[in-house]
């Protein structure tokens, strides 16, 4: 089923389409749920209420950009709302911030890293963690963040750095990562893969 047809049908509320929806973008969108999650239940739970705002709201896609692109919006926002709700996102914690760090490429593959740090995130208290992803992940601004959090942009920016930091030190100490070089951008590295 071309990607054409699953819209079509969708908008026609058709089950089949909206199943073959389902099923062609329900893993990647886990994944981004797992990691805005404090476990797996809470992360599917946030995957279903994301797939029926995609499909009350299909109607809305106007065909600008990837519509893999749109279907991730809208789950990225139905996580920080549900987190917003449960207020989880307000968690914060004072640290001393590390240094910058390099990812040791030849110990470890770098797959086996990226889901070591992934799980390493999830570590981190659920305001750092949430502020992170969609900083480093995602890719929204801070400004965008803050409106998305009903906090000031610097408050993103504070929670963005500390959870950097925390999470520098997370890796280090579980030898994922070693502190060479300050001007080392470990997590953009990390974030792109």
């Amino acid at each position: 089923m071309t990607e054409e047809a699953i819209l079509q049908g969708c908008l026609k509320n058709d089950a089949t389409a909206q199943r073959e929806l389902y099923n062609r973008y329900s893993p990647k969108m886990l994944a981004v749920c797992y990691r805005f999650a404090h476990n797996r239940e809470d992360a599917e739970d946030m995957l279903q209420e994301g797939f029926i705002k995609v499909f009350t709201q299909i109607h809305s896609f106007e065909n600008r950009g990837a519509f893999e692109g749109w279907v991730r919006r809208i789950v990225v926002h139905t996580c920080i709302n549900i987190l917003k709700k449960n207020k989880k996102f307000n968690e914060s914690v004072d640290i001393i911030h590390a240094t910058g760090v390099l990812v040791r490429e030849e110990t470890v593959p770098a797959i086996i890293q990226a889901k070591q740090v992934v799980e390493c995130i999830r570590l981190l208290p659920m305001g750092y963690r949430t502020v992170l992803n969609l900083y480093a992940v995602e890719g929204y601004s801070h400004r965008e963040i803050a409106n998305m959090l009903d906090v000031e942009e610097s408050t993103s920016r504070s929670q963005y750095t500390r959870a950097r930091a925390m999470l520098e030190d997370i890796l280090v100490r579980k030898r994922i990562l070693q502190k060479p070089k300050p001007e080392t951008d470990w997590l953009a590295a990390v974030a792109r893969r």
